[in-house]
């Protein structure tokens, strides 16, 4: 199954593609969407058009965004949670279920920590996929947005079978 993970930005949308088969993950690519545009409704368009070639290029089965983290600033918070409106728009318009993950829990999947940093998620991905590169710390993110969906998704397969082996 191929997971892809959004990290949402208004300026810069970190995205990465993994594959899992069985227990094994791989990576398959990663990168950053850099809007463009002097406006607002423009800048959301370039990134609705970069994402929408992504998931057409890449066909991932499964998806994941992070979930906004509110601050004191409200104009950018609102910002932010546009740009993961995008981020949520373009895998359920190729009819994908979309997850959505709270940075702490990322965070806590992949370090072990909820409030690791960027340096901290880097290297454990890093780990996950040794030799890759890596397009940047937004693009990190997003492959652990993407490792973090896949073990949820696979744990909910084992609990299916379980179920399913316990009512036979």
């Amino acid at each position: 199954m191929r997971v892809l993970g959004i990290d949402p930005g208004l300026r810069n949308t970190g995205w990465g593609m993994i594959e899992q088969r069985g227990s094994r993950l791989g990576h398959i690519a990663n990168g950053v969407c850099h809007s463009s545009g002097e406006t607002l409704a423009e800048r959301l368009l370039s990134l609705h058009i970069q994402l929408t070639e992504i998931v057409a290029r890449h066909a991932p089965e499964a998806a994941a965004v992070e979930q906004t983290f509110v601050n004191r600033d409200a104009a950018g918070t609102l910002k932010l949670g546009q740009a993961r409106g995008i981020a949520l728009l373009v895998p359920a318009q190729a009819g994908l279920e979309v997850g959505e993950y709270a940075p702490n829990a990322v965070k806590k999947a992949i370090v072990g920590v909820g409030h690791a940093d960027k340096r901290q998620i880097e290297h454990m991905v890093r780990l996950q996929f040794p030799g890759i590169e890596i397009a940047g710390p937004d693009a990190a993110d997003a492959l652990a947005i993407a490792l973090c969906h896949a073990h949820h998704l696979a744990g909910g397969a084992r609990l299916a079978a379980a179920l399913a082996r316990a009512g036979a």
